[in-house]
């Protein structure tokens, strides 16, 4: 009998159609009703899944009795219930590194952004304003020789601390959960506590993983010990950062700036964030690249083979069931 794949989200083409040329293919369509009785009922017969951006946990997936692994075409994997998928031994793969560069580019994309305040002043030519050379109200600030501080030194935080070291002259701070003596060598990095990389950085860039060490991580405490002419800059997942606190910050110019791309909900339809000029805000898009993207998607397409042909997944999450 020939095996059922559930898409769940939007797919690359050529993967989607190399997908109906071997499986029984169901795609998952807002337009046809609420999404997660689609999923309900589809993935009861189902013997894999795969796409990104949607939450996956014991109440869709009740009827899954089928299923061996969920393919997520994506590095973070916050929306999958582990302890549920692990109970129910289904595998779970993700498509680590082969984001990390273009992600570091947006990271630094926004940091750049919201330290020379880009849209900000996009926006006032756009409107007629300049009239006169400028003067200090649209000065922004320096990035070359600054020090910037980075929370999470993996592979996304070590390619932002190549970037700032190599092309901007920067001081690096890092905080992890351990040293990382070898990486952090390579960029004249310094291992500090976390309050300390908050007093002395110039830029904070957040880059760690949503677990229940890292939710809120910065919040009200943390934005008062950062500099007034700081720029916050969030790459990893909303939740990490206390969003009514950070627009309390930005409200009351506690910090210089903040650039984001990722939110506690998304999609944002709105916010007072928007309201703000001394924040840059981007749709989550730290992967949008049409080659990262379909890196991605080859690599996902790849676990899931693998897993339907009873190999295991070079880039799995839970390889031993607890």
């Amino acid at each position: 009998m020939q095996k059922k794949v559930v898409v769940f989200s939007q797919i690359d083409s050529e993967i989607l159609q190399r997908l109906e040329q071997q499986f029984k293919v169901v795609n998952i369509n807002p337009k046809l009703g609420d999404v997660n009785q689609q999923i309900l009922e589809h993935s009861a017969d189902a013997d894999a899944m795969i796409g990104a951006g949607r939450l996956l946990n014991s109440k869709n997936l009740a009827y899954a009795k089928k299923l061996k692994v969920i393919s997520s075409v994506s590095v973070g994997y916050d929306n999958y219930d582990l302890s549920y998928l692990n109970q129910q031994k289904i595998w779970l793969t993700h498509t680590p590194h082969v984001l990390t560069e273009t992600t570091a580019d947006l990271a630094f994309s926004l940091l750049m952004s919201a330290a020379r305040r880009i849209p900000e002043l996009d926006q006032w030519t756009k409107q007629g304003q300049w009239s006169r050379t400028v003067g200090p109200s649209q000065f922004g600030m320096d990035i070359f020789g600054k020090t910037i501080g980075i929370i999470g030194l993996g592979h996304i935080g070590a390619a932002i601390a190549r970037r700032a070291f190599h092309g901007f002259n920067m001081n690096v701070l890092y905080h992890n959960r351990r040293e990382k003596i070898e990486v952090a060598e390579a960029f004249s990095a310094q291992f500090c506590a976390l309050d300390d990389l908050l007093k002395k950085s110039d830029f904070v860039v957040v880059a760690v993983d949503l677990n229940a060490a890292s939710q809120a991580l910065i919040g009200e405490r943390e934005l008062a010990l950062m500099q007034a002419n700081a720029v916050l800059v969030n790459i990893s997942r909303g939740a990490v950062v206390d969003e009514k606190a950070l627009i309390q910050a930005l409200k009351d110019k506690q910090i210089f700036a903040a650039g984001l791309d990722v939110y506690e909900k998304e999609p944002l339809h709105s916010s007072e964030l928007f309201q703000l000029n001394n924040v840059v805000t981007l749709p989550h898009v730290g992967s949008a690249t049409h080659a990262t993207r379909k890196r991605m998607a080859e690599l996902a397409y790849q676990n899931l083979i693998d897993a339907l042909s009873d190999k295991q997944p070079r880039y799995l999450v839970n390889p031993v069931f607890e």
